[in-house]
């Protein structure tokens, strides 16, 4: 879907002229027929909402301010939060080749390319709300926003940076070429007032920003990211809970088929397993069986299991999606097991936003989906209550299949630790208070991958052709397999191999949402290595155009998160963010093109500090030096800390 009107689309010329105030753009609202982020409900009182509306005026001269006050009090009573709709620009939202943008740098022109691809609506899971991923990873604040930074970065000169508060363009200030380019920190509040309530408010006010991981930090690349990622903690899974390579037959049980989530029917056709994704919200299952994510989908129950029955016998690798509250698929599971006695699922997780299980992320059984939604705005009380026992009955489910022999881990979603503030039965008895019933995928699965400094790596072709994709596919398979030649451990050989295979897989599905974009895990001697070859083919002119380096910020070095990434730190430092403070601040002087450091993302608001990068490459003797050495400190930081906590 595209936003523009034919001849009076904007083009990128004047999104980079700043805000358009004369005239000022129609004031056309929230769209309809796209998805929209849900209502907030920060409990404003009418002092904080006069501040609101002051904080979100200033953007604008005085004379303008009399015409946008009005306007902005509605969306604020309306929305709980001012977007400033108005503003949203009228222009075909995607990734332009790196040469459509009139920036005087490459760096520049990157950066507004991976903005604009953040805020695709192919990509983006609320795109007038700002929000990439996860229900409320905003790229920025409200749409204001927007149109400076990409005025600053059209201005930008090689020895400016331009300094990010929180979705806020602080402004250009003078450094040098070595420099950033751009300073990225999201969230930043001091400790004690870092709780979700106190996170409602700041956000209605204007002055902080939930940026996920890699939405406020402009490096998204559409749900391969975590197709990757699932394909291989299945595939772990599996090796780890199964004893098997093959997964044919296998049952893998989940929910959410969203913004990151929406990667799970991918990753198990890749995987070869029978995937069966719950998800209350029929827009986006219908977005990703559109884009040929799901193979299948259905509200019936009945026919669910029997789909699931036929491609369990028959060993068929299929993607199923369930229209429907993943509670009742789970309860449903349970009562074949009383009926038949037949255990259908092998595998289990979950992907519900579980992180903002109040505000959207996640909806409880007890009500469908419209009728949750307005509950949400009109009585937020009463649905924390109703999604806490949802919660305890969503793990009673999940309790009685994994007795009779399922393997279930949590995502790194909060889903364990909301389960437990809900009440639910998930105590690990004896354990420490990162522990519960079931392990995090980072402490059973992908925990030692970590130690080994394998981590989701990737890169955009900023071209936007094909061709470079295939180009750099090419190279960073020729790269890990070299390394195989050379000779490294059993362990990281047969990571090299499920890469390899994940390359050779990722181009037959067309995994392609958005930019020109690739991941996959490599460790440092990899990461390094497929960089500097792909630098090299930029300046032999075997790739047309720079490519931007960059990762999730679910890493090696990049995250401290006790509930996901530093789940398996048992000396006690898993509370503490060093890791992911000093690896911002040493990607910065070591060649980062930009770096972020976030406060939430993945398991959410005040649960985790994370950071992360882009780096341009475009075939300078220059950017080589600066991939190597900012890649190495990159993956080091976290393997030296990993060792030093007591792993291996």
């Amino acid at each position: 879907m595209t936003w523009h009107r034919g001849a009076t689309m904007t083009s990128l010329k004047e999104i980079c002229r700043g805000l358009p105030l004369n005239p000022l753009p129609e004031n056309r609202g929230r769209r309809k027929g796209i998805p929209h982020a849900p209502v907030r409900t920060p409990n404003l009182t009418a002092q904080e909402k006069k501040l609101a509306l002051r904080n979100a005026l200033r953007y604008f001269p005085p004379e303008i301010q009399k015409k946008l006050v009005l306007e902005f009090a509605e969306e604020l009573r309306l929305y709980g939060h001012i977007y400033m709709y108005r503003f949203f620009p009228d222009i075909e939202m995607r990734a332009y080749p790196i040469k459509d943008y009139p920036c005087k740098t490459k760096s520049a022109a990157a950066i507004m390319l991976m903005i604009m691809n953040n805020l695709d609506p192919s990509v983006a899971q609320f795109p007038q709300e700002l929000v990439t991923y996860g229900g409320n990873g905003q790229v920025f604040s409200n749409w204001a926003q927007f149109w400076l930074v990409m005025q600053y970065l059209s201005e930008m000169t090689e020895e400016q940076t331009l300094v990010m508060y929180s979705g806020h363009p602080l402004g250009l200030f003078p450094s040098h070429r070595y420099a950033p380019r751009l300073i990225i920190t999201n969230g930043m509040v001091i400790p004690n007032y870092s709780t979700r309530d106190e996170y409602e408010k700041m956000f209605a006010l204007g002055v902080t920003m939930y940026g996920q991981m890699t939405a406020g930090s402009y490096c998204y690349i559409g749900p391969q990211g975590i197709v990757h990622g699932t394909v291989l903690t299945v595939l772990n899974a599996g090796r780890r809970y199964l004893k098997a390579e093959d997964l044919s037959g296998k049952v893998f049980v989940t929910s959410g088929l969203g913004g990151m989530s929406g990667a799970q029917a991918k990753a198990a056709v890749i995987a070869g397993c029978v995937g069966i994704i719950a998800e209350v919200d029929e827009a986006a299952l219908l977005k990703r069986y559109k884009q040929g994510w799901l193979m299948e989908i259905s509200n019936n129950l009945d026919h669910c299991i029997a789909r699931l029955r036929d491609a369990r016998k028959n060993k068929i690798a299929l993607s199923l999606g369930y229209h429907g509250n993943v509670v009742d698929l789970w309860e449903r599971l349970v009562y074949e097991l009383d009926t038949t006695g037949e255990l259908l699922v092998d595998l289990g997780s979950d992907q519900t936003s579980c992180h903002n299980p109040f505000s959207g992320g996640y909806y409880p059984v007890q009500l469908g989906f419209e009728e949750a939604k307005q509950l949400l705005s009109t009585n937020p009380g009463k649905f924390r209550t109703m999604v806490q026992e949802s919660l305890r009955r969503h793990v009673a489910a999940i309790n009685r299949l994994a007795d009779k022999g399922m393997f279930f881990w949590d995502y790194g979603n909060a889903f364990l630790l909301e389960a437990q503030r809900a009440g639910a039965d998930v105590e690990k008895k004896g354990a420490n208070k990162t522990e519960f019933r079931y392990p995090s995928y980072v402490q059973h699965i992908m925990g030692d991958i970590f130690s080994l400094g394998f981590g989701p790596f990737r890169w955009v072709c900023t071209s936007g052709d094909p061709q470079d994709l295939a180009t750099t596919d090419s190279i960073a398979m020729s790269v890990l397999e070299d390394s195989i030649r050379q000779g490294v451990s059993t362990s990281v050989k047969q990571q090299y191999h499920d890469n390899i295979r994940w390359i050779r897989e990722a181009g037959r599905h067309s995994l392609v949402v958005g930019s020109q974009a690739r991941i996959l895990y490599s460790d440092q001697r990899g990461r390094v290595s497929i960089a500097m070859a792909i630098n090299r083919a930029i300046s032999e002119g075997r790739i047309k155009a720079p490519v931007v380096l960059s990762r999730d910020h679910h890493d090696v070095s990049g995250t401290d998160s006790p509930y996901r990434e530093t789940s398996n730190i048992y000396d006690g430092s898993a509370f503490c963010a060093d890791m992911a403070v000093q690896n911002f601040v040493g990607d910065a002087f070591r060649g980062a093109t930009w770096v972020a450091l976030h406060n939430g993302g993945g398991v959410g608001w005040g649960e985790v500090i994370n950071g992360g990068f882009g780096l341009v490459l475009d075939g300078s003797t220059e950017a080589e030096e600066r991939a190597k050495m900012m890649l190495s400190w990159d993956v080091s930081n976290g393997v030296a800390r990993r060792c030093w906590s007591g792993g291996r």
